[in-house]
């Protein structure tokens, strides 16, 4: 019988300190989104530098974050595992504090291709995020509040957008101008990573500060093994239905996610023809709208499994295809829109990005439901992939729109987003599923044999 007496506890402290991460993570993540249009235009103070990058160059500096995050995938996922999941996040997030404040100086010294190589090494770094708090949240949260927990850790991301997106406008517009959102970005995120070193826990058993109670039922419901060098059963894993579901429905988030990301300032500046100013505060509006709805979605999809209302891969399905096919018919609508219908652009790309929050109790939390144990290893692996391909959405808006004011040639963008989140999500509602995988359990099974076995050897006269 599950305990339903326990209330805040530690495990919600260790969230916090994720949800932060999150935050900060996306702060280095999203601040060139903002920039590198301010990059190119003129400041009101003549010391900041200016730079003739057309669209093409744009898209390649903004697309090279995803050159070093996708190659970092599998080795955070496995070093997470090795050398714990705690030290590699935190020393990863020091590195890119420290790289995204060079990237002023890099681009006065080296132009754009210095800008690259620096945005390469901070998506490396910055690479480690997901697959580290994957590993940790399998650690530290039920399986009775997965959804919810989960859902407000990585809603952390979307607060970082919005408060990220919401001051660089006023800054890149001010006289300390865009050098200034590199300083603060990294700054603030060195000094969560030094506080998460000090106060953060890397398992329940590695806490000075809970209780044995909420210890045991921790460990009770996650699911995790106590046996620390399991053995990935690979070959089981890709030829997983549910797994290569997984795959897929992750790919057609992260790529609509991060087309709009990277290139909404883009549009509002060029389609839209709004000012930097505003264009910050509008293009943060849709990441707090997601923000809130994550709040609101997480606990219904709770609720309605706990209280056996549906099955948790009906759950899962349910709320992916609201969170991606909702998402689709707003970008279908909002390539018909141009600057004579500013109003209704803005609502479909707050409804686009803010319907969004239903894939975080779909697919988002779906490693954890297949196994448990390899929750983090997965998620490096399906996030590596999904991100590899996600490095050509601003390639293929650069090779696309050549006039950044031509609404037709953003219609064609928002029309291969749109067919990526209906292909992706098809295959989820069609393999996908939320039962834990037998291959969880194999090396857990393998591992007790083998110890069974000495421990008869023993005993043998």
């Amino acid at each position: 019988m599950i305990n339903k007496g326990h209330g805040l506890g530690v495990r919600h402290i260790q969230a916090c300190w994720l949800f932060a991460a999150m935050v900060f993570g996306y702060f280095l993540r999203v601040n060139m989104s903002i920039a590198v249009v301010a990059m190119t235009k003129s400041s009101e103070n003549p010391n900041i530098e200016k730079y003739d990058w057309d669209s093409s160059t744009r898209s390649t500096i903004l697309s090279s974050f995803f050159w070093g995050y996708v190659l970092a995938q599998f080795p955070a996922a496995m070093g997470a595992q090795r050398f714990g999941a705690k030290n590699v996040l935190t020393l990863s997030t020091i590195v890119c504090s420290i790289l995204t404040a060079a990237i002023p100086w890099a681009a006065s010294v080296g132009d754009w291709t210095a800008t690259c190589i620096i945005r390469v090494l901070v998506g490396f770094f910055q690479g480690s995020v997901y697959p580290c708090v994957h590993n940790l949240l399998a650690k530290w949260v039920p399986r009775t509040e997965r959804g919810f927990l989960s859902s407000v850790t990585y809603s952390g991301a979307q607060l970082g957008t919005v408060i990220m997106l919401a001051v660089s406008g006023p800054i890149v517009t001010s006289y300390i101008g865009w050098p200034s959102l590199f300083y603060i970005s990294g700054g603030v995120a060195f000094i969560w990573a030094i506080a998460y070193l000090i106060f953060g826990a890397e398992t329940p058993d590695h806490s000075n500060i809970i209780s044995a109670s909420e210890r045991d039922y921790v460990k009770k419901l996650t699911g995790n093994s106590m046996i620390t060098t399991l053995k990935t059963p690979w070959k089981d894993m890709f030829t997983s239905r549910p797994f290569i579901a997984l795959i897929f429905a992750h790919s057609g988030f992260t790529w609509g996610f991060y087309t709009l990301l990277t290139e909404m300032p883009t549009y509002m500046d060029g389609v839209l023809d709004m000012h930097m100013g505003s264009n910050g505060l509008l293009s943060a509006l849709p990441y707090f709208v997601m923000w809130i709805l994550c709040l609101i979605v997480s606990p219904v999809a709770d609720f309605l499994i706990n209280r056996g209302y549906m099955t948790a891969t009906t759950s899962r399905k349910l709320f992916n295809t609201i969170g991606q096919w909702v998402p689709m018919l707003c970008l279908i609508g909002l390539g018909y829109m141009d600057k004579n219908n500013v109003e209704f652009a803005i609502a479909l790309l707050t409804l686009a990005v803010g319907v969004n929050s239903a894939s975080y109790v779909g697919y988002l939390v779906n490693h954890m439901d297949l196994s448990p144990n390899f929750a983090g290893t997965m998620m490096g692996i399906t996030n590596g992939i999904s991100n590899l391909l996600s490095i050509f959405a601003p390639l293929v808006v650069g090779g696309i729109v050549e006039n950044e004011a031509d609404s037709s040639e953003w219609r064609t963008v928002f029309f291969i987003t749109a067919g990526f989140y209906f292909v992706c999500n098809l295959m989820f509602i069609i393999l996908g599923s939320a039962e834990v995988q037998p291959w969880n359990h194999a090396q857990i099974n393998d591992s007790a044999l083998k110890i069974n076995s000495n421990q008869n050897k023993q005993n043998d006269p």
